[in-house]
């Protein structure tokens, strides 16, 4: 009886040994055709009993399994890149624990393969806007090729474009952990054929330029990433709504790069979120007293007061900016705002008043005090005309104070120069 049993084993073993290869061939003939999903199909019937195969049949079937995937991967199958990777590594620990090597070298090629086919797929994605899913391939490459860490730069660079914030804290902290600085050297020359700059190794870009086929060599340094990657980090965290991870990030960021100005508003402005107002002035001095030059950065100083209600300090750091640059229109703009901003926040206590005497004697004197504000805010667009008579932004700003006032002269004036 045991006998027979052992026979009726052996027999059933054979005849699945013998599914599985034709399950296999049937699977290479319609790869070979191009028929990648009939040979998925073909490969799924031999897969609940694989593992249980000789190490020989199981890297063959997994070598298999790998280029399929690498090729509905290639036709738009996002999915099939991970179920590629894993089978080609599945061939090389099969092989690795069997002591024989047969489709080890040819896997490891396409596993380099695949990494670039994720690089250019993400290329893609980023192009489409489909930043989430380049961020994955971007990250995928990266583990796949660990020695090429701006994969991992850039997947985390994808991320933030996607908004997906968690994702690329995740990745910035681990460029963080590695030491990731990025800095180097980009080699270009100008295709003759083309006249199109092209980027290079240095050894290809020299045999290029020697062969006559490019000109003009240069040398571009790419400034290190170490203080970015350490600012995004504390933006995150701020984004995220963390604010200790936030300030702790922040003091990272300025340890590796004091002199940015913008880390010392971003904390300033973290700061100020969490209510503390002091330390959030002391900030924005140290900001402006850095560079006090800067038009930009004291138009920034205006916007992010005047998105805290700190009206006076908006319009210092307007004036400041205009003095720097008197046509910076965004400024002038601003600066017209926060008067506007000002007469409006007036206009709920009007809305309360009744109609006894001393309400209206109220009233009288709030609206006074609005038009009043009001006309300050067009006389400094008004200024701005005289140098930008045609900037339709100003145009537009005066028209709205000018109909909120009630002053159909100049409302109609703006109107015809805007041409309504």
């Amino acid at each position: 009886m045991k006998t027979r049993i052992l026979i009726l084993l052996a027999i059933g073993v054979s005849t699945m040994g013998f599914s599985q290869k034709n399950e296999i061939k049937a699977a290479e003939k319609a790869l070979k055709t191009g028929d990648a999903v009939s040979a998925k199909a073909s490969l799924e019937g031999a897969a609940s009993s694989i593992d249980a195969a000789d190490a020989k049949l199981q890297a063959q079937y997994y070598a298999l399994k790998g280029n399929v995937y690498s090729d509905l991967a290639k036709k738009g199958d996002a999915s099939a890149f991970e179920i590629a990777v894993e089978a080609f590594k599945k061939v090389i620990s099969v092989e690795e624990a069997s002591g024989k090597e047969k489709y080890t070298t040819v896997a490891t090629q396409n596993l380099s393969q695949i990494t670039a086919d994720l690089v250019n797929a993400a290329v893609e994605d980023n192009n489409n806007k489909k930043f989430d899913e380049a961020a994955d391939k971007l990250y995928m490459g990266y583990t796949l090729s660990p020695k090429d860490t701006i994969y991992l730069y850039y997947a985390a660079s994808s991320a933030v474009n996607g908004q997906n914030y968690e994702k690329a804290l995740t990745y910035y902290n681990q460029l963080k952990e590695i030491g990731y600085d990025g800095s180097g050297v980009n080699y270009t020359a100008v295709n003759v054929a083309t006249d199109e700059v092209e980027t290079m190794d240095e050894n290809t870009r020299d045999l290029y330029v020697k062969a006559g086929t490019h000109k003009d060599p240069k040398e571009e340094r790419t400034p290190s990433k170490t203080a970015e990657i350490v600012k995004n980090i504390a933006l995150i965290y701020q984004q995220l709504g963390d604010n200790d991870k936030a300030l702790a990030a922040y003091a990272d960021a300025r340890a590796v790069d004091p002199n940015d100005v913008n880390l010392v508003l971003g904390e300033a402005n973290l700061h100020y979120a969490m209510g503390d107002k002091d330390k959030f002035k002391v900030l924005m001095a140290e900001a402006s007293q850095m560079a006090p030059d800067n038009a930009d950065l004291l138009y920034n100083i205006g916007v992010i007061n005047m998105e805290q209600g700190n009206l006076e300090e908006a319009r210092d750091a307007y004036r400041k900016t205009l003095a720097v640059d008197p046509g910076y229109i965004n400024a002038l703009l601003n600066l017209s705002t926060t008067y506007v901003n000002e007469g409006n926040g007036l206009i709920d206590e009007m809305n309360t008043l009744g109609s006894s005497r001393s309400d209206i004697a109220r009233y009288d004197e709030l609206k006074k005090q609005k038009d009043d504000l009001f006309l300050e805010g067009a006389k400094v667009l008004e200024e701005a005309l005289k140098t930008n008579p045609d900037n339709q932004g100003v145009l537009s700003q005066l028209k709205n104070i000018y109909g909120a006032l009630g002053d159909t002269e100049n409302f109609m004036r703006m109107k015809k120069l805007l041409g309504e």
